[in-house]
């Protein structure tokens, strides 16, 4: 089978660290539980895709407790326009009506899941796929406000009891955004906010958000004026201010958040998972890359 390249596959296999280095980082996070959303545009290269993976095998095959939370916005979006319809969001959220609902099953809890575990499974790791609705891992009710976003779910509830059970038993639980409401619906979440409340439940050290920007910049024209640290309320204000735009809020939203509520991640990071090894790199004690957020 033919492996998808890009630019950025060359770019890794240039970058990465080697083998003796990245094991010496994955040590140092043994004991340690870790919340990592894995999504955007750098889930699309699949020798990037690969190479994340091995990272993520590697931190459990070392002792860490890892949680993957994955998004598949690139591949519902492919779905969509097979069947003749164009991808619509409002503020980062997707519109998810009955149609696009099915789709988001099959595509995000079937293809995106299982391909995801099956890398982890080739390199060497322990993986269960579920989606948010096993377990009632995420309950839900129906979005409200002015705009009506369809099957579109705001978390009431997270239950990590089966994840705590996967990760006693040293599987990494991989998991679709999908939540489930009182009447048994199905409904679309996103994936950063799925992954800040998984990382609150489980009372995780750290929520890594991986994706296919820098981080955070002031300038969205200028990638040098990334802003490596953050407070939570410096974050909002960026928002406020008409800095951060589209899917960038939820993310900020998500890791203001997480960092706030008592017992949270003492961090959260946006990375780029398009750099080498910048799982690995961000678990660092120096925590090199991306943007930081901090109560």
């Amino acid at each position: 089978m033919e492996i998808e390249t890009s630019p950025h596959s060359a770019a890794y296999s240039e970058g990465a660290l080697p083998p003796a280095e990245a094991e010496a980082l994955a040590r140092r996070c043994a004991g340690r539980d870790i919340v990592v959303k894995y999504g955007g545009a750098a889930m699309s290269d699949a020798a990037c895709k690969d190479a994340v993976m091995r990272d993520v095998a590697l931190l459990s095959r070392l002792g860490a407790g890892i949680t993957l939370v994955h998004g598949g916005g690139p591949e519902i979006d492919a779905a969509l326009r097979k069947i003749g319809k164009a991808p619509d969001f409002v503020d980062g959220l997707r519109r998810t009506d009955a149609e696009t609902m099915e789709l988001v099953c099959m595509v995000l809890a079937g293809k995106v899941n299982k391909g995801l575990v099956g890398l982890l499974h080739a390199a060497g790791a322990a993986a269960v796929g579920i989606c948010g609705a096993d377990g009632a891992v995420l309950r839900v009710q129906k979005r409200g406000g002015e705009l009506d976003l369809g099957f579109v779910g705001e978390i009431e509830r997270t239950d990590a009891d089966l994840l705590k059970t996967l990760l006693s038993a040293r599987f990494i639980p991989v998991v679709a955004t999908i939540g489930v409401d009182g009447r048994g619906g199905l409904f679309n979440v996103n994936a950063d906010t799925a992954a800040a409340a998984i990382a609150g439940a489980l009372r995780a050290e750290k929520l890594i958000l991986m994706t296919d920007v820098k981080g955070v910049l002031a300038d969205v024209d200028d990638e040098s004026s990334l802003l490596e640290t953050l407070r939570a309320g410096e974050a909002r204000e960026l928002i406020a201010r008409g800095v951060v735009r589209g899917g960038m809020i939820p993310k900020i939203l998500c890791c203001a958040a997480a960092v706030e509520e008592a017992g949270g991640p003492a961090e959260a990071r946006i990375v780029d998972g398009r750099v080498p090894h910048a799982l690995l790199r961000a678990l660092s004690p120096e925590g090199g890359g991306g943007t930081r957020f901090i109560k």
